[in-house]
């Protein structure tokens, strides 16, 4: 079996019900089936290789949708390119990556670096550049079929990029295996059905991508946004019947803070899942007022996509769950190991490391990552957490994010989920800076609230009202706005650069 066989089974099994719906119209999967297949026929011919790389750049359409099933279909590599981001960065992945072929929305088309590869428009506009388009090829190829090519399940059917804590890309190879295993994962966690209307809101580059087989295979309905503005997204909930959704925790508080918000009510919402960094306790209380047993959580990597544990909604109803990311996925273990790799007993922190079909190949081109990461028959995952006697996992924070204060170890974690619950505080970051009497001090970069007002001392008198002092932030940095990478998600060294000056 191949990933693309999941939507294969759903236009035999559901060919008249809506497969995409943005604004502009429905279509439908018998006909979604045909425009894969043309596209897909066309995308062989244009890369003959059956290892060849696709760079899809694009915004979340139902365009977007078409052209990475039919890179699936043509048994071809996907390179997902975000486009929010930057110029240099997309560079290094190209430099890296290599693609044999891009295509490229016109709307985004300046944010793409010069590339040595063929560019395919895609959405063309009217004023766009001048090019082949993958409307003509639709045409050109209408009513054609891809040849069947089969691939050993190691075979790489995407490589995903990732910064991970060096700052610089890092191509991680996923396999046929592991997507095959993220989606069977995917759908038995969260139970899709075919009157599933989930709304495309992070950037199908990253993890939004994960849901589509599962969802589509259920028979659900994708539904693309015009715009991923809080009130947009809001609006979509409310009058499009949205059932399901993924979203980053930022994106979350970004909902919560939108003026309005809990005078609508959403009831066709029953799973508003997230992932990307853990959500403070004091938000997910927020978000379970707004979307009553709606919320839930999943955990993964790009190494191991999405779901090496999740949580569902019945378990958010009882708040000691709260902060957890729930339990291993159905074809996933989960190992907290110690620096020497012997298996920790339950409730003892140490690394959390994976093994299982989900795990990806390895790196691309980056063989001291690889060796540092895959090890013993584990993906070491650089996160530190426990395990309870329920088989839930905790997590804790990164390896490399430990303060050490004092002689104290001291998880920025913990910090931001007291220094999260301020009322004013929209989202915080913590980090150690070299000091001279505590070898590192706690710091703290925070982003508060429209609207509202709070000082450094009374932000750091409130976290030592909840935690052990030496806990307390020795200084608290107010800023307009923290630093976020493409997909919203704060980040930590690039906040602790902005006020200490040091190189990221």
């Amino acid at each position: 079996m191949q990933p693309i066989d999941y939507f294969r089974r759903a236009v035999s099994r559901f060919p008249e019900r809506t497969a995409l719906e943005e604004d502009a119209g429905r279509t439908g999967f018998a006909a979604l089936g045909t425009r894969v297949d043309a596209l897909a026929a066309a995308l062989q011919e244009a890369v003959p290789a059956p290892a060849g790389r696709i760079g899809i750049m694009a915004t979340n359409s139902a365009a977007h949708v078409t052209a990475l099933l039919a890179c699936l279909a043509a048994g071809r590599t996907w390179v997902p390119l975000n486009p929010r981001n930057g110029k240099a960065e997309l560079g290094e992945v190209l430099r890296q990556a290599r693609p044999d072929l891009i295509l490229c929305e016109d709307a985004v088309r300046d944010r793409l670096p010069d590339p040595t590869a063929q560019v395919l428009r895609l959405a063309p506009t009217r004023n766009g550049p001048a090019g082949p388009t993958a409307e003509g090829l639709l045409e050109d190829f209408a009513g054609r079929r891809p040849r069947l090519e089969p691939h050993d399940l190691g075979a790489v059917q995407a490589i995903k990029f990732t910064s991970g804590s060096s700052g610089k890309p890092k191509g991680v190879l996923q396999s046929y295996r592991s997507w095959n295993c993220h989606a069977a994962c995917i759908a038995h966690a969260f139970g899709f059905c075919e009157d599933e209307r989930f709304l495309a809101a992070a950037p199908i580059t990253h993890g939004t991508s994960c849901f589509l087989l599962p969802v589509l295979a259920a028979g659900g309905c994708l539904v693309l946004p015009d715009s991923s503005k809080p009130a947009a997204l809001l609006e979509a909930f409310a009058e499009r019947g949205v059932t399901a959704t993924y979203m980053t925790p930022t994106m979350i508080y970004t909902l919560l803070s939108e003026p309005g918000i809990r005078a609508r009510r959403y009831p066709a919402m029953r799973h508003l899942i997230y992932s990307g960094a853990p959500m403070r306790k004091s938000q997910i209380r927020e978000a379970l007022e707004v979307f009553p047993g709606a919320l839930e959580t999943c955990y993964g990597q790009a190494e191991a996509p999405q779901i090496i544990a999740s949580m569902h909604g019945p378990d958010f109803a009882d708040p000691a769950n709260h902060g957890s990311v729930g339990r291993a996925g159905l074809l996933v273990r989960i190992g907290i190991l110690d620096p020497q790799g012997t298996a920790l007993p339950e409730g003892e922190t140490g690394e959390i490391c994976v093994r299982g079909d989900l795990v990806a190949e390895g790196y691309l081109d980056n063989p001291e990552a690889e060796a540092e990461a895959f090890q013993g028959g584990w993906l070491h995952t650089g996160d530190l957490g426990r395990l309870d006697a329920q088989g839930r996992l905790w997590i804790e924070g990164r390896k490399k994010d430990i303060i050490i204060s004092g002689g104290f170890n001291i998880y920025p974690k913990d910090v931001e989920d007291s220094l999260g619950s301020h009322p004013a505080v929209l989202e915080c970051t913590v980090f150690g800076v070299e000091d001279a009497k505590w070898g590192e001090a706690v710091h703290a970069a925070v982003e508060l609230r429209a609207g509202t007002a709070a000082s450094p001392d009374e932000l750091i008198d409130f976290v030592k009202a909840s935690l052990d002092s030496v806990k307390a932030p020795k200084r608290v940095h107010l800023l307009e706005s923290l630093p976020r990478n493409a997909v919203g998600k704060v980040m930590r060294r690039q906040a602790k650069a902005l006020v200490t000056g040091e190189t990221p």
